[in-house]
């Protein structure tokens, strides 16, 4: 199974991918029903999760149901948990819009909920994260999740986040980001489709994010809060809806 997943991620445009994981998903689901892994985003339970990996295949990672990543879960407990974002009266734009999330905030009475991306089949509005179509300040919150590392001017993106952002408004802007590295890493040299996948873990991918990410986004006008929101959860939570522990929830306001 690892390595049909690997192929299939490897050789079949995103855009396919989503419609075609419409018709499997119920199916994976049925045959993976157990009770040790919970998706908290529906609150099915599962046997196992599904591996997940371009480059480097994470075991035990892709909910079946919903097909959510360890950094959807986490962000569905924090917004859930810790914000109003159930609750109160949102305009609310989203960045290439997960499928684990995109039914779910359409429902929502209380959003009044845009999608936008280039490819995507679920955006309403096609745009380019670099030259938005919006006004300024026009958005109560923006969801830009793992976006950002496939933007070469991903400064520029930045500033169009913060331009129609509202004041006071909300951004969570999560991004695939090695803790380890300080400083940001990018190579332009490297063009071979398996060698980018190899050095960046996803062949269309452009960078590596290092720790100096939150100061990118400070350095834009951004107030940056760094949330570890897996060290306030109990290793059980974490074992259970298979999160991966130390993940930064960069959670960004507009002075």
């Amino acid at each position: 199974m690892k390595s049909i997943f690997k192929s299939i991620l490897n050789t079949i445009p995103r855009p396919i991918l989503i419609r075609l994981s419409y018709v499997v998903r119920p199916i994976l689901a049925l045959y993976l029903k157990g009770d040790r892994y919970t998706d908290p985003i529906d609150g099915k339970s599962f046997r196992t999760f599904l591996p997940y990996g371009y480059a480097t295949q994470r075991q035990n990672v892709l909910s079946p149901s919903t097909l959510s990543l360890e950094r959807h879960r986490l962000l569905w407990l924090y917004l859930n948990r810790e914000t109003d974002f159930f609750t109160a009266p949102k305009k609310v734009l989203h960045f290439a819009p997960e499928q684990a999330f995109y039914k779910r905030f359409r429902k929502q009475a209380n959003l009044e909920y845009i999608t936008t991306d280039l490819e995507s089949p679920l955006a309403d509005v096609k745009a380019d994260i670099c030259n938005l179509p919006f006004e300024s300040d026009a958005f109560d919150v923006i969801l830009c999740n793992h976006v950002l590392e496939h933007i070469p001017d991903d400064t520029q993106a930045m500033k169009e986040l913060f331009r129609v952002l509202k004041p006071g408004g909300m951004g969570i802007f999560q991004i695939p980001q090695d803790l380890n590295r300080a400083v940001t890493f990018e190579d332009n040299s490297i063009t071979d489709r398996q060698e980018r996948a190899r050095v960046f873990g996803q062949y269309d991918h452009v960078r590596i994010y290092g720790r100096d990410y939150f100061n990118k986004l400070r350095s834009i006008g951004f107030v940056v809060n760094e949330v570890d929101y897996t060290a306030l959860l109990s290793n059980d939570e974490i074992e259970r809806y298979c999160l991966a522990p130390g993940e930064i929830i960069p959670v960004c306001f507009k002075p």
